[in-house]
């Protein structure tokens, strides 16, 4: 009787011919060390090019080799299946490249000037043979600008989204959309001279003894122009993306709209509300010529957004990388360096503010 439940529960073997071959897992690699080998010698044995093309033709021999290696061993369909996923992995990789490349550009030039004499100083009195002289008043200029933009923008794209969604019928709501749609294609330099025209020309003459004034606040102005079409349009799609049973549940307990849309809607839709915005302040810290246009820019400190010319540090860049100096690319890459940095921050600061009012609710 054991002997027959032995043989009863023993699993039926399967023979040779059912067993599916595969390529060895050092296959794979085996054929993109050769292909790049290849690449490399044909490519730099006749001359034709250089680093990129020899990428560009290791991929596709890399692709051949796979096919025909799985193809003889695997057979044509799990070649096929191969061949597929290695395009797919090869266009991440080629996506990536260019966001390293610049990333490494960026710390490796940049890092040259990463002093505190770069932090805390201005370019006020730095001649071109001075190899002082930093980004300060760049960096104060460029966190007014956009903390005012921001402040403007936010709660009006916010609330503007609100209307077009929850509110939102007929003509109006469709000439709210097409507006927007036509502003996210607005130049920065449209924006600037929209500002010039009618802030700086019109209204700060009223202010200033009827003579016209730049000011940082002007130069707020024209980023808030460029950043509440990207704040809108984001909010829009997140708050439809919140189910309806959410806003029908609360409506069933007597909860009023607008309570429903503050409690409930708004707080579902935060996390992408926020990476809206961050896309909107990461386009406004970057553009330069709104800012040099009504703020003028600026060798000196000014801490006051209101009065006198302003810089930032995408102006900043834009003028040592055209300076005449040896020492004004150093600053140049360390102040771009700076701008990617801020922004990275002031995202990640966001992200997890919004993540973790999220998880207190």
């Amino acid at each position: 009787m054991t002997t027959v439940a032995n043989h009863r529960t023993r699993p039926p073997a399967q023979p040779d011919t059912l067993r599916a071959r595969r390529l060895p897992r050092y296959a794979a690699p085996a054929i993109a060390l050769a292909a790049v080998a290849v690449a490399a010698a044909v490519v730099y044995g006749t001359g034709i090019g250089g680093p990129v093309l020899t990428v560009v033709v290791a991929a596709l021999l890399y692709l051949a080799g796979l096919f025909a290696a799985s193809n003889a061993v695997e057979g044509r369909r799990a070649a096929r299946n191969r061949t597929w996923s290695a395009l797919i992995h090869s266009a991440f990789v080629l996506a990536v490249l260019p966001l390293a490349s610049v990333v490494w550009t960026l710390v490796s030039k940049g890092v040259e000037r990463l002093d505190g004499n770069f932090f805390g100083t201005s370019m006020n009195n730095i001649g071109a043979r001075d190899a002082n002289g930093g980004a300060y008043h760049a960096i104060v200029g460029t966190l007014e600008q956009v903390g005012i933009a921001t402040l403007i923008t936010v709660p009006l794209g916010i609330l503007c989204a609100i209307y077009v969604v929850e509110y939102g019928r007929g003509r109006f709501a469709f000439a709210i959309r097409f507006f927007v749609d036509v502003m996210t294609g607005i130049p920065s330099i449209v924006a600037g001279l929209f500002v010039l025209a009618f802030w700086v020309l019109i209204v700060s003459p009223v202010f200033n003894d009827g003579r016209p004034g730049f000011s940082g606040f002007a130069a707020a102005l024209a980023l808030s122009v460029l950043m509440l079409p990207t704040v809108v349009r984001s909010t829009e799609e997140m708050l439809r993306l919140v189910p309806a049973p959410l806003r029908e549940g609360a409506y069933a307990l007597g909860v009023p709209k607008w309570k429903t849309i503050l409690r409930i809607v708004l707080p579902t839709a935060l996390p992408g509300i926020v990476t809206g915005v961050m896309l909107a302040i990461a386009r406004a810290a970057g553009e330069t010529a709104p800012v040099l246009l009504v703020a003028g820019g600026g060798a000196a400190i000014n801490f006051n957004p209101f009065e006198n010319n302003q810089s930032s540090l995408a102006l900043f860049v834009y003028q040592q990388a055209g300076d005449a100096s040896k020492y004004a690319p150093a600053r140049a890459w360390t102040a771009a360096l700076t701008l990617v940095a801020l922004v990275l921050i002031l995202t990640v600061a966001a992200k997890l503010l919004a993540r973790r009012n999220r998880l207190g609710r």
